[in-house]
């Protein structure tokens, strides 16, 4: 597993604002004690809000708003969008500007921004990756308010390019990375899908309503970072 799918998973794991051990995360992942402990400060480097300590256990707060300011999703996305533009400029004093910009976001940038948009934050995740999300943005966005089915194609952490029916539930925002919440049709589970590996999305004529076991009321974030980990995603 890359290091970036591996911060991935530990904020799957710690979302639901519990104490973990990471002696447990690290089990679980099948990795070292102390690349846990490495992945940690890395996450609070990035501006993660996470709290606690070496031998007694870490966890994710929720916060609310960003001080000064309280920014809508779509405020959020032209913020991320431009410093993402700007940084794969030729200008060598806007790239600095513009990674300066985000240094300084992500050290206020909360854990949780709005209902409709939390944040998955990841240092290690390069511009590129956000500029390319982005491009998914409109058609998830307008599927979740018409509650209408995705035919998508997706590529898995392997690699491997999937064709999946989904019905989107909730997109998740961390400063770097745009994650999507979804009942996938095609497995039969929920899932969720990092919106950079999203590579088509079509909406379909077909509308969903809410059924017992699918709704995001049902989605247990630790129940699903728990289970082990299929290569068919």
């Amino acid at each position: 597993m890359r290091r970036t799918d591996r911060l991935f998973e530990i904020i799957q794991i710690l979302r639901d604002g519990k104490l973990h051990r990471a002696k447990d995360i690290a089990a679980r992942l099948e990795v070292s004690t102390r690349t846990i402990y490495r992945d940690m400060d890395t996450l609070v480097a990035s501006g993660v809000p996470v709290e606690g300590e070496r031998g007694v256990g870490y966890l994710v707060r929720e916060q609310i708003t960003l001080p000064p300011l309280t920014l809508t999703p779509e405020e959020l996305e032209a913020l991320n969008l431009g410093m993402a533009i700007v940084a794969e400029a030729a200008d060598a004093d806007l790239k600095a500007a513009a990674l300066s910009l985000a240094s300084k976001v992500d050290a206020v940038l909360p854990a949780e921004v709005i209902a409709e948009a939390d944040a998955w934050k990841f240092a290690v995740y390069p511009f590129a990756d956000v500029a390319r999300g982005f491009a998914q943005m409109p058609t998830l966005r307008a599927a979740i308010k018409s509650r209408q089915k995705l035919e998508m194609h997706y590529r898995r952490i392997d690699g491997t390019l999937t064709e999946r029916v989904i019905r989107p539930l909730h997109m998740e925002y961390w400063g770097r990375v745009w994650t999507l919440t979804a009942w996938c049709e095609t497995r039969g589970d929920f899932r969720v899908f990092r919106v950079d590996l999203i590579e088509e999305a079509r909406a379909l004529p077909e509308l969903f309503q809410d059924e017992p076991g699918k709704t995001l009321a049902d989605y247990d974030p630790q129940a699903n970072a728990a289970k082990p980990q299929n290569p068919e995603g």
